[in-house]
């Protein structure tokens, strides 16, 4: 569950905001000044966090550059400061988006709905970039520079397709696949040829990648399909 910081010195709008973020299946947790808001947002390791300018203690200036020290959580500001300046300032000292009182309630819960999305994209996108480089004993495979060396030695004929669905096979090693999968997978949705191109392109490959070496095969599963298989 998402769990949301709303930081307002108006309790109304935060009891109001609570009820809309509680239909909508998030957590929430409050603060009522600056100050907390800091103290609130370290403990509690919020997905994203209202926060209102105008407060005691210290301001929602303030607090968003204090939060952005050890923080880089979506930040949208609440605020009745309707000026471009303001805006602007907001946005400069690190918040994420500006919503100007009175507000709907509905809008605030779609600017927080689009910021979670955008943020699990940049998760997955980051999950990516962890997988690009892959190495399974004597096979190397980098996703960046499309190269794979096989015992220390660089393969120059491999396409671009086959280097691909080795990359597939290699970050999910023995786990079966059916031809089906694999076109999804590799290929995409938006193919429409026959489950005979995987046959091919696999054929290519492991003549491609021979070696008495190797710890590691591509492995068909008679009436079901492929696995990478590492021995």
């Amino acid at each position: 569950m998402k769990k949301i910081l709303v930081v307002d010195d108006d309790k109304n709008i935060c009891e109001l905001l609570n009820i809309y973020l509680k239909n909508e299946g998030y957590d929430t947790v409050f603060a009522y000044d600056g100050s907390s808001a800091v103290t609130v947002a370290k403990k509690e390791s919020p997905d994203l966090i209202i926060l209102d300018v105008m407060m005691p203690v210290i301001n929602g200036w303030e607090a968003c550059k204090l939060i952005r020290q050890f923080s880089n959580v979506p930040i949208i500001m609440l605020t009745a400061l309707d000026t471009l300046e303001n805006k602007v300032q907001g946005l400069n000292i690190g918040a994420d988006d500006y919503i100007v009182k009175p507000f709907e309630p509905v809008e605030v819960l779609a600017r927080i709905n689009a910021h979670l999305r955008r943020e699990e994209g940049k998760n997955v996108k980051e999950e990516e970039k962890v997988v690009q480089e892959v190495e399974v004993d004597n096979l190397k495979l980098n996703m960046d520079t499309y190269e794979v060396t096989l015992n220390g030695k660089l393969v120059k004929d491999l396409k671009p397709k086959e280097i691909q669905l080795l990359h597939f096979f290699m970050t999910n090693k023995n786990q079966v696949f059916t031809r089906e999968q694999l076109l999804d997978k590799v290929w995409g949705y938006e193919y429409f040829g026959g489950t005979r191109t995987v046959d091919v392109h696999i054929k290519s490959v492991r003549e491609k990648l021979a070696s008495s070496k190797n710890k590691w095969e591509i492995k068909t599963i008679w009436n079901v399909g492929y696995k990478f298989e590492v021995k």
